[in-house]
């Protein structure tokens, strides 16, 4: 029998999902279909009983308007939010902005794969004459950050990203886990794989693999010792999820039409 439950999830679908564009580090509120998919995943929590009591959001919109819907569906808008920039989408550094499937046909399919999905390789990092340089860094979301302005990432593989959401993890979600708080992770693809990695132990080679569709709640059942009992679960339609699954996986692939 599970200790302690937590559940996890990557936001609702926001704008830039849909044009299939890396986001990142950019604030985008949720698309029409994302405020759906939001709607949907606390409808069917409320469903299955879920009764939260503490919610970790990164500082990203998408992130904070997908937990915001999830607890009006659950009537639980009560429920505290605590908001952290150790909790954002990895920073995909000069990507940012670009569409997948013309990177995928300007660089091939599996660059595009490796810097999307892989462990430890940095895409190329974001310089002050990119579009959105200042966007991201004049954000006064970041000026309340515990790290300076200046020792912000300008570009993170999965590993960077594990490396700043652990500290995190473990001085602030962990001991509200062991207090006995039943808690929401509204979070991103990556910081999400980044702590399905660290929490099940998956190996550097087999992350990958790993793929996590938009607006999907996923549960754990840990141990004592924070183990997992069992992998993790997406909790819905299981037909469903894997077309959405399918679905994240050929955003980095050339268009049927352009091969």
């Amino acid at each position: 029998m599970a200790k302690y439950r937590l559940v996890l999830l990557r936001h609702g679908e926001g704008a830039w999902n849909k044009e299939n564009r890396f986001c990142s580090w950019v604030d985008q509120k949720l698309s029409s279909d994302g405020i759906k998919e939001a709607q949907n995943c606390g409808k069917q929590l409320k469903e299955l009983g879920f009764e939260f009591d503490l919610v970790f959001t990164s500082v990203l919109s998408r992130s904070i308007q997908t937990a915001w819907l999830i607890l009006e569906e659950m009537g639980q808008e009560w429920v505290p939010i605590q908001s952290s920039w150790r909790l954002n989408e990895r920073h995909y550094g000069a990507l940012i902005g670009l569409n997948r499937a013309e990177m995928a046909l300007n660089h091939g399919e599996e660059q595009v794969k490796i810097w999307r999905r892989s462990y430890d390789v940095t895409p190329p990092p974001i310089t002050e004459s990119h579009p959105y340089y200042e966007e991201i860094y004049n954000d006064r979301r970041y000026k309340c950050s515990d790290v300076s302005q200046d020792n912000l990432p300008k570009a993170e593989s999965l590993k960077d990203v594990l490396d700043r959401l652990l500290p995190y993890w473990n001085e602030k979600i962990v001991p509200e886990l062991r207090s006995g708080k039943m808690i929401l992770i509204s979070a991103h693809g990556n910081s999400s794989r980044a702590l399905l990695k660290h929490v099940e132990g998956i190996s550097d080679e087999d992350i990958i693999n790993v793929t996590l569709p938009t607006g999907v709640p996923i549960l754990l059942e840990l141990d004592e010792n924070l183990h997992p009992l069992g992998p993790h679960q997406f909790l819905g339609d299981q037909e469903a999820i894997q077309a959405a699954i399918k679905k994240v996986e050929d955003q980095g692939k050339v268009k049927s039409s352009e091969k």
